[in-house]
């Protein structure tokens, strides 16, 4: 245990002495060792015996280009729009990633996941914002859920105050009783009410933008899970006679029998449903759970016991189905595997649980940011509000409230917003009526919402200050794109420009750039194999016509001839190359293209090469001596000085 304890101490010390101490400092910037080292393993998979010799190497890799980020910075190569543009568009990526709280997002993906587990069949008693004449009376609301209450108390039984309370039309037939349900089927309130309250009991009060919600959680079952079926839909017009009504009922039979003796599903679907839009899919719902669609024609899919197996005619509020199971997939049984993980996290991310998740940023941006309420007095600014608001007179304490008086803060110094009875008013005029239209919130609440929606644009505006993760992404994104933008500007587009400076060294180095053993060749690029095989055959039959048939094939196939060295011709296979030799093609596996030459000339011996032959050599030399003598340019600029006690600490 002792020798346990010391070697983690051992460890902990290391780890302070990184963060505690810079590797290195370039002119008046310093690099953690810990930054260092993350980009190097990020970078480098070596053998414990390399290490000491590769760490030295990329060390000078690292700081030359530290250098040339920094550079760029200075150059303010940070502010060009392209750069500018490439940031937010990843910043825009990102944002939603890290507006939510981590760990209340894998509570909710834990709780979802053991929801989805079963299914409850619940009973729901309904209490409208609006009575029968669908007049908002939200009066008449509270004093229909104050006599439910009252009652429930008093053991009436919920099915029957159900039957007379709800203002659901179906709870006169249904008594409530509305089926099964499962997570993701109802609003997250709703469904977290239900399976909080056990079985055989009512649940808390839910309000929703409509009214009032209670519910009874009757039963409880295995989850059945994902639901694929098709059916065919005969609908009963509305103000149909029971002549009508009849005429459908036997056209859902004839159909059932035509069904039982192998008629196919789909083309009866096609022509006879009702559900046009499942019918131009040959009768093929999309695929459903639990609670999506009325319990009988749910009961009717679970009642069928294999795939493709049809059901009776049966009958719903919608008319006559007939349905065919497709297939039932239960949940998945294992929340750590990668599948559920990405299905929860999506369905999460687009459901009104989502909203809960982003509460904690109130939380970091008055800790961190200090997102402070000033001092004034409310009264004041109550008066000064509804003055400008709803034109209501004001007294002189009201006047104490000016446009430019400030209501809220955050940050500090530079970084500081200020937040005024302008802004405060601006708000209040969009926002201070409920969602539900039952009228006015009160001052304090939409105040509250003001400043909760303030410190959220804080936080998303100053994602860096806040998460170290989101910080990290973004300056290694945004640096990789300075580095490249000063790359290109100084080594590469000079290089590649510089006619006069690629002769010079072409010049200055004759015996360097040389033909080894080398061929010209038709090289063909074909976007396909089934292209590649029939072009390669009429070549092979008639090889003097190549050209003509490769542009028979259009855009199919690509041509491109060049002298090559004999390893760089596809499938030669260390071989010596023929004239008139057609090689098979070679197939690239991933995306099914192919390429093959044809051999036009041989040139068995070394060779020098021409200024134009050697030209991509020669600009790769280039670039490699513009960056080199940049990079002494750069050190006396950015003075480099390792500390190589760190750096001994990292090799060993």
């Amino acid at each position: 245990m002792r020798r346990f304890f010391s070697t983690l101490f051992g460890l902990l010390t290391f780890c302070n002495f990184l963060t505690a101490q810079p590797l290195l400092t370039y002119g008046p910037y310093a690099v953690d060792a810990a930054d260092f080292l993350r980009a190097y393993q990020r970078n480098n998979v070596d053998t414990v015996r390399a290490k000491e010799a590769s760490l030295r190497a990329y060390l000078d890799l690292y700081v030359n280009a530290k250098m040339k980020v920094r550079e760029a910075y200075a150059r303010r190569y940070d502010t060009l729009p392209p750069i500018v543009q490439e940031v937010e568009n990843l910043h825009t990526q990102l944002i939603d990633k890290y507006m939510a709280d981590p760990v209340l997002l894998e509570r909710l993906k834990k709780e979802a996941f053991q929801r989805s587990q079963t299914d409850r069949a619940i009973a729901h008693l309904f209490i409208s914002f609006r009575n029968p004449n669908r007049e908002l009376n939200t009066v008449r609301a509270n004093t229909r859920k104050a006599e439910v209450e009252k009652k429930l108390s008093q053991g009436i039984d919920f099915f029957t105050l159900a039957k007379d309370y709800s203002d659901d039309p179906s709870a006169v037939q249904n008594q409530g009783q509305i089926g099964y349900i499962t997570a993701f089927t109802l609003p997250y309130e709703m469904e977290s009410a239900i399976y909080q309250a056990s079985i055989g009991n009512t649940s808390t009060w839910v309000r929703s933008n409509m009214g009032f919600h209670l519910f009874r959680v009757l039963n409880e079952r295995p989850a059945v899970g994902a639901i694929r079926a098709k059916q065919i839909l005969l609908a009963i017009p509305p103000g149909a006679n029971e002549v009508e009504k009849k005429r459908i009922s036997r056209l859902a039979d004839s159909l059932y029998q035509v069904l039982k003796k192998g008629a196919d599903f789909a083309a009866l679907a096609s022509q006879y449903s009702n559900d046009y839009v499942s019918a131009a899919n040959g009768g093929e719902l999309m695929e459903f759970g639990i609670g999506q669609y009325d319990p009988a024609f749910e009961q009717a899919i679970l009642s069928l016991q294999k795939d493709n197996e049809v059901s009776a005619p049966f009958n719903t509020s919608h008319g006559w189905h007939i349905a065919q199971r497709v297939s039932i997939v239960k949940p998945p049984a294992d929340l750590n595997a990668t599948e559920t993980q990405q299905a929860l996290d999506q369905k999460i991310r687009s459901d009104d649980r989502w909203r809960q998740s982003k509460d904690f940023n109130y939380d970091l941006v008055k800790t961190k940011a200090a997102a402070r309420r000033a001092t004034y007095d409310e009264n004041a600014l109550w008066q000064y509000s509804d003055s400008l608001l709803d034109r209501k007179s004001m007294t002189t304490k009201g006047k104490s409230i000016q446009p430019n008086t400030v209501l809220f803060t955050i940050g500090k110094d530079l970084s500081k917003k200020i937040h005024t009875a302008s802004n405060w008013v601006e708000y209040a005029t969009n926002f201070r009526y409920q969602p539900d239209g039952s009228g006015l919130k009160s001052h304090s609440q939409v105040r509250s919402e003001w400043e909760q929606n303030l410190m959220v644009e804080y936080y998303r505006n100053n994602l860096e200050y806040f998460n170290d993760e989101y910080r990290d992404q973004l300056t290694e994104f945004r640096d990789g794109n300075l580095f490249f933008e000063i790359m290109q500007r100084e080594v590469w587009d000079k290089a590649q420009s510089d006619t006069s400076g690629q002769r010079q060294l072409f010049n200055k180095q004759p015996g360097k750039y040389t033909w080894r053993a080398s061929a010209e060749v038709v090289l063909f690029f074909c976007s396909d194999v089934n292209a590649a095989k029939d072009l390669h055959a009429r070549i092979q039959a008639k090889s003097s016509n190549w050209k003509n048939e490769s542009l028979a094939f259009g855009e199919r196939v690509f041509t491109d001839s060049a002298r090559v060295e004999w390893e760089q011709i596809p499938n030669l296979q260390g071989k010596t190359p023929v004239v008139g030799q057609l090689l098979d093609p070679v197939i690239n596996q991933i995306d099914n293209n192919a390429t093959f030459a044809y051999v036009l000339q041989v040139y068995p011996q070394p060779g020098p090469k021409t200024f134009e032959e050697a030209r991509g050599n020669v600009i790769s030399d280039l670039q490699l001596e513009l960056e080199n003598n940049w990079d002494l340019q750069l050190r006396k600029k950015y003075p480099v000085k390792v500390n190589q006690k760190v750096l001994a600490s990292l090799m060993k």
